[in-house]
C-alpha cells in the first residue's frame, strides 16, 4: 500500500511538471484598450480584448491559470475550470474579454485596460507564483488599434519589445482577432524545392531513400533480434543439459534444437498422446454429432399414413 502511495505521488508529480511545462507555451499575442469598431463578443457588445495563442503542436488546457494586470495581485482572474472551450487546440487562438464583467461567461474577465497609460498584462501558472508571459502595452495605442505580436508567438529574448507592433488595420497592419497573426497564402519553402527541382526527380529519390532507409533498418532490427533468441534458446538448452557456458568453448557449445525439429517432435508427441487406433490393445470410440433437420421428420410429412381400423 505504501509503495502504491509512493508511486501515485510520483505520477501526479511528474504530470503537474508536463502540465507546467506544456503551458509555457502560452503566449499572450494580441491586445486591444478602445475597441468601438473591431470585433464584438458574444453579446453583440464592444470591449477591450486580450488574445492568448497556443504555440506549442499540441492541445493546451488553460484553465485554472490566471489573467492579470497587476503584478502585485497574480490571482486576479483565474480561468474557470469545466469549460471545453479553455483546451487550445495546436497554435490556434482564443479571446477574453477585458469588460470587467466575469458574471457573462469563462472569457469574460474581471479585467479593466486603461485607455492613455501604460497596460502591464501577465499570465500566471496554477501556483499563482510562475509567469508564463507578460506584456507591457503601451499608452500610446490610438482607440481601435492593437499591440500585437509580429508573428504569431514569436520572441526576442534579448528585447522583448521588438517583438511586438502597432497595428492600425491597414492592409500592410491588420488586426487579427482570432487569427494568425500573419496570413501565409504560399509556404516560401515548398515555393524554393519547386524552383529548384521542377521535374521532381529530386523529391523521387528522396521519397524512395526514406522508404529503404526504413526497410534497411527493419531488417537490421529483425537480424539482431533473432540473434539474440537464438543465444538465448543455446543457453536455455545447455542449462537443461547440466552444461556451464564458462566451461565449454564457443564452437563446442550444442546449438538449439530448430524450428522443423520443434514441430517434429510437437508432432510425435501429438500423435503418441492422442492416435490410439494403431495400437492393438486399445479402441477408440469417437461420438459423431449429426445436425438435426426438421426436414428429415416423419411427423412433418404432408400426407399421413392411413390407419388400419
Amino acid at each position: 500500500m505504501k509503495k502504491l502511495f509512493i508511486t501515485l505521488l510520483v505520477v501526479i508529480a511528474g504530470c503537474s511538471v508536463a502540465m507546467a511545462q506544456s503551458r509555457g507555451g502560452l503566449r499572450i499575442n494580441e491586445v486591444m484598450v478602445v475597441n468601438d469598431s473591431s470585433v464584438v463578443d458574444d453579446y453583440g457588445e464592444r470591449h477591450a480584448w486580450i488574445e492568448l495563442y497556443n504555440s506549442t503542436f499540441g492541445p493546451l488546457e488553460i484553465s485554472s491559470v490566471y489573467l492579470t494586470t497587476d503584478s502585485l495581485q497574480p490571482k486576479m482572474y483565474p480561468v474557470p475550470l469545466g469549460d471545453v472551450n479553455t483546451k487550445i487546440p495546436k497554435r490556434q487562438h482564443v479571446i477574453f474579454w477585458a469588460d470587467g464583467q466575469p458574471d457573462k461567461g469563462t472569457f469574460h474577465t474581471n479585467l479593466h485596460l486603461v485607455p492613455g497609460q501604460d497596460n502591464w498584462i501577465g499570465i500566471y501558472d496554477a501556483n499563482g507564483k510562475t509567469l508564463i508571459d507578460e506584456v507591457l502595452v503601451p499608452a500610446s495605442l490610438l482607440p481601435n488599434t492593437s499591440y500585437a505580436r509580429c508573428d504569431d508567438g514569436i520572441q526576442n529574448e534579448e528585447n522583448p519589445a521588438a517583438a511586438w507592433e502597432v497595428r492600425d488595420g491597414s492592409p500592410e497592419k491588420y488586426i487579427t482577432p482570432s487569427s494568425n497573426n500573419v496570413i501565409r497564402d504560399t509556404n516560401s519553402r515548398v515555393d524554393l524545392f519547386h524552383d529548384l527541382d521542377k521535374s521532381g526527380v529530386a523529391l523521387t529519390i528522396m521519397a524512395m531513400s526514406i522508404v529503404f532507409s526504413a526497410l534497411l533498418t527493419l531488417c537490421i532490427c529483425f537480424w539482431i533480434i533473432s540473434r539474440i533468441g537464438n543465444m538465448v534458446l543455446r543457453r536455455n538448452k545447455m542449462k537443461s543439459q547440466n552444461i556451464s557456458p564458462a566451461e565449454v568453448a564457443i564452437k563446442d557449445q550444442p546449438e538449439h534444437d530448430s524450428g522443423e525439429v520443434i514441430a517434429a517432435i510437437a508432432m510425435a508427441l501429438r500423435d503418441h498422446l492422442e492416435a490410439h487406433d494403431t495400437e492393438q490393445t486399445v479402441l477408440t470410440i469417437n461420438k459423431i454429432k449429426k445436425a438435426y433437420s426438421p426436414w428429415s421428420s416423419k411427423i412433418y410429412n404432408m400426407r399421413e399414413i392411413p390407419g388400419r381400423k
